[in-house]
């Protein structure tokens, strides 16, 4: 299973959202941090305030913060809400056109994968991905 950007993307904006605390940032200084395009990250940011994750504020003293606490912030329902591309073999879709999906049990395993897959990252929350423990690092890398 591969993540796509746009989840990496939701996740670095969530993990520096948490280690800002309840004080603002912008998408500008997020993508300043990461060395990413700040493009990349406008519709990321659009997607995490309209799931509920951020909220954003407009205007002159405008910017972002978390929209309540880091541990409730399930890592799990992130990724599925995040990725698009869950399916992981044609047979998993709707225009399923193998020939052989009658016999094979590649669904069934693929399936099985994902499913673990998943089950692991639901053990988790926002909240672990910054730990005291690791703070000062994170805060120190991101020269926050």
């Amino acid at each position: 299973m591969r993540v796509t950007r746009y989840t990496d993307y939701s996740l670095r904006v969530l993990i520096f959202a948490a280690l800002k605390n309840k004080e603002q940032t912008t998408i500008g200084e997020i993508a300043e941090h990461y060395q990413i395009s700040k493009n990349h990250l406008m519709k990321v940011v659009q997607a995490l305030n309209n799931n509920g994750y951020l909220i954003a504020v407009r205007g002159k003293n405008g910017g972002l913060r978390l929209n309540g606490d880091p541990a409730d912030i399930n890592i799990g329902s992130l990724v599925r809400e995040t990725e698009q591309d869950l399916p992981l073999v044609e047979c998993f879709g709707e225009e399923n056109t193998c020939v052989i999906t009658p016999a094979c049990e590649l669904k069934k395993i693929f399936s099985e994968a994902l499913d673990g897959f998943l089950k692991i990252l639901d053990q988790y929350t926002l909240a672990d991905l910054v730990p005291k423990k690791r703070r000062a690092a994170l805060l120190q890398l991101l020269d926050l």
